[in-house]
């Protein structure tokens, strides 16, 4: 017997209805996993990600923030930005509202006048610094500054000072108040 239909008998026709392979199963399980997998993996990233982010601006902030609780402590960062840095805006976070630092002001323009005549470096450079409170709420910093010249890279000379700095707590916040040079 002979089909005289166009395509009958072939594979997927019976008649005039086209018949198609049934759907294999849709692996609903397995995408429902997929997903929470996903899901749950994207969520520890993103925790991850908050983790880090806090931790990097915790570190930076306490890197950064300034330290005025330890009258030798204020002393060494004042003289880091008044005489190393030589940045006066940073150097006032550390003093009193009106301190008499002309002394190391005097100092400090003796740097920048034989720099400027004698075409050299001066750098300073301090040891230990030695408190002593001299009454409530103030303290004196005592400590020997080193200052060195040097041209191309040569030491052309060097000598030691002894200089003490008044402090003063400003309710728990040690500042600046005075600089002299001991004789």
């Amino acid at each position: 017997m002979q089909c005289s239909e166009p395509g009958a008998g072939e594979a997927g026709y019976e008649g005039d209805v086209a018949v198609t392979p049934p759907e294999r199963p849709r692996a609903r399980l397995q995408s429902r996993r997929a997903r929470l997998w996903l899901a749950m993996g994207g969520g520890i990233m993103a925790l991850l990600c908050v983790g880090a982010v806090s931790a990097v601006f915790l570190l930076y902030n306490d890197a950064t923030e300034i330290n005025r609780s330890e009258p030798d402590i204020v002393a060494d960062a004042f003289l880091i930005a008044y005489l190393v840095n030589r940045d006066d805006q940073q150097a006032q976070l550390y003093t009193c509202d009106s301190p008499d630092l002309q002394a190391i002001k005097g100092l400090r323009d003796e740097f920048l006048r034989r720099e400027a005549e004698f075409k050299v470096t001066v750098s300073v450079s301090w040891g230990a610094l030695y408190r002593s409170p001299t009454g409530q709420g103030q303290e004196d910093v005592s400590t020997q500054l080193t200052i060195s010249s040097a041209a191309n890279g040569k030491m052309n000379s060097s000598r030691n000072e002894e200089w003490v700095f008044k402090l003063q707590d400003q309710g728990e916040s040690w500042r600046v108040c005075g600089a002299a040079k001991q004789a």
